[in-house]
C-alpha cells in the first residue's frame, strides 16, 4: 500500500473562518497534516476532520487545537476512514491570520 497526496496547498487564515481545505469523495483512509511553523504567541488554531454519516450530514470525527509556537510543527490527524465524503478544515480563532501549508493523503 502506498500513500497518495489527494489534495494539498497553503491557506491564509481569516480569523474565525472555518476554511474547507479538502472534501474527498473516494472511499479510503485519509491522513490530514498541517504545518504550524508560523504560529506565534497569542495564535490559536483548530484543525477538524468530518465524515458525512448519512449522505447529507457531516459529523466531526477529530479536532486538534494548537496555541502559541509549537515544538513539533507538523500536526497530523489520526487515520480517518471516509465512506461517503470527508471534509478537512482549518480555523484560526485568535491572533493574526497566518499562512498554513497543508496536505491530505489517502491510502
Amino acid at each position: 500500500m502506498t500513500w497518495t497526496v489527494d489534495a494539498s496547498g497553503s491557506q491564509t487564515a481569516v480569523i474565525n473562518t472555518e476554511h474547507v481545505l479538502a472534501s474527498p469523495t473516494t472511499n479510503a483512509t485519509y491522513d490530514f497534516e498541517v504545518d504550524t511553523v508560523n504560529l506565534v504567541l497569542g495564535d490559536l488554531l483548530e484543525l477538524r476532520c468530518y465524515d458525512m454519516v448519512d449522505g447529507t450530514n457531516y459529523r466531526q470525527v477529530f479536532k486538534g487545537t494548537y496555541q502559541h509556537p509549537q515544538i513539533n510543527n507538523a500536526k497530523k490527524s489520526p487515520p480517518i476512514v471516509i465512506i461517503t465524503q470527508g471534509k478537512f478544515t482549518l480555523k484560526q480563532t485568535a491572533g493574526t491570520g497566518r499562512v498554513f501549508p497543508w496536505s491530505v493523503r489517502r491510502i
